[in-house]
């Protein structure tokens, strides 16, 4: 995984294909749906309940959602998952992905329950990316020609 910003930024800057919005060249759904679904399996296991899982996410350079819910063993806030289409990239956040920073993540979340969900996704080969870089302004080379402002989040991790 990345350590500086730098070096993120080379990544995102990588897997930015104007060609190919919603999915990379090459992408193989089966066995990205495969990888989702074991990420789930292991994230209900990790938490010891049944997380729910969006499975049918069209439209989007995102692959699907995991939520694991607030009402676990041991409790705390709800957490979500989202997986990127691009790169095995991954971010996860207390209750919604997309609209809390890195510090926010910090502080709501236990050590023990970010260490449980960074464990099941960089078991299956995820690479977590600090959603501080994913709310900067887009400037890569895809016409993200959107509503509301283009940001690296929703380059890689939302409905397009």
């Amino acid at each position: 995984m990345p350590g500086d910003a730098t070096t993120w930024w080379e990544l995102l800057r990588a897997l930015d294909d104007p060609d190919h919005l919603e999915f990379p060249r090459g992408y193989d759904h089966g066995e990205a749906r495969a990888r989702f679904d074991l990420l789930a399996e292991s994230l209900d296991a990790a938490f010891g309940c049944r997380c729910s899982v969006d499975r049918w996410v069209q439209d989007a350079s995102h692959h699907g959602d995991i939520t694991v819910p607030a009402d676990r063993p041991g409790g705390g806030p709800r957490i979500s998952v989202r997986v990127s289409n691009f790169g095995g990239l991954a971010v996860y956040s207390p209750e919604n992905v997309g609209c809390h920073s890195d510090a926010d993540k910090l502080g709501a979340l236990s050590a023990e329950d970010r260490r449980r969900v960074e464990g099941a996704l960089s078991d299956l080969g995820y690479v977590t990316v600090p959603e501080d870089l994913l709310h900067e302004r887009y400037d890569g080379r895809a016409d993200l020609t959107l509503a509301r402002p283009g940001t690296w989040f929703v380059r890689f991790f939302d409905y397009i």
